[in-house]
């Protein structure tokens, strides 16, 4: 996730919403970034990126023991500061992400408490991005099936999960309805990178229920949109087309600033 406005001020709760049976979302106050539990067996669940401030990661764990479970695994889709939160209230567990996702949170962690500590205090920074990097294409816990969809559109390493049972799509920092697609300008090739996720993404057939990084759960038609629209985006701003700018997303200072700061490094 780019740099973003400071925060709006906290949640003192969290709800969680079953937005598939088994699956449950909670969306924070700070960037609408949302939380995503799966169900397991026997009480199990998985986490993906608990966020953002210290309230809403542990009002996270709160929500989830109220309803009898404790995590089983955490994961992480991508390296950026907001989605590799934790705290002990969710368990000593493995936390993973793919491989070149976790090598960027060790490489660059530095940079990555800086960012926490000046957008979200507070947090431990013993448990901050300490991710275990998986191998595999699934995640290995007890529960309903997450594949993993690996693509450096958004990030290096950037991890959706799939859970075929469901049609859930937990889609990282893509396919928002608040966001425009945000490259990543400091790697070879940014936009080619970022059609490659995306095409990936939208080769899923069985997608009933999207949950984006940031912004609301859509359903298979909304989906649908939200790949369109982003690759609208995409293409006008390869070409240089003013269109790219007219998104009706950027609704915001910083959103503007980063399609400017996109342009320009594609075309300054």
């Amino acid at each position: 996730m780019a740099d973003r406005l400071p925060a709006a001020a906290a949640s003192r709760g969290r709800e969680l919403t079953e937005v598939a049976p088994g699956v449950l979302v909670a969306t924070a106050v700070q960037y609408t970034t949302t939380s995503t539990v799966v169900r397991g067996p026997g009480g199990g669940c998985l986490v993906a990126d608990p966020a953002v401030t210290v309230s809403e990661v542990t009002g996270l764990a709160a929500a989830v023991a109220a309803l009898g479970l404790r995590p089983e695994a955490g994961w992480a889709t991508h390296p950026h500061w907001d989605h590799v939160l934790w705290a002990a209230e969710l368990g000593d567990v493995p936390r993973y992400a793919t491989a070149a996702a976790a090598a960027v949170a060790e490489r660059e962690r530095a940079g990555l408490i800086d960012g926490v500590t000046e957008s979200a205090p507070g947090h431990d920074l013993e448990l901050f991005g300490r991710l275990t990097p998986l191998a595999g294409e699934v995640v290995p816990w007890r529960g309903p099936e997450a594949r993993v969809l690996r693509h450096d559109g958004h990030a290096p390493g950037h991890g959706a999960l799939y859970l075929p049972a469901s049609g859930v799509l937990i889609a990282g920092d893509m396919l928002s309805d608040l966001e425009i697609p945000l490259l990543a300008c400091d790697e070879p090739d940014p936009v080619g990178r970022y059609g490659a996720g995306l095409e990936l993404l939208a080769s899923l057939d069985g997608v009933r229920v999207l949950v984006p990084g940031h912004g609301h759960v859509a359903d298979r038609a909304e989906y649908r949109r939200r790949v369109r629209a982003d690759l609208t985006y995409l293409a006008d701003l390869e070409r240089g087309t003013g269109s790219a700018g007219e998104d009706e997303r950027i609704g915001t200072s910083w959103l503007r600033a980063e399609h400017d700061r996109q342009f320009a490094f594609l075309h300054g």
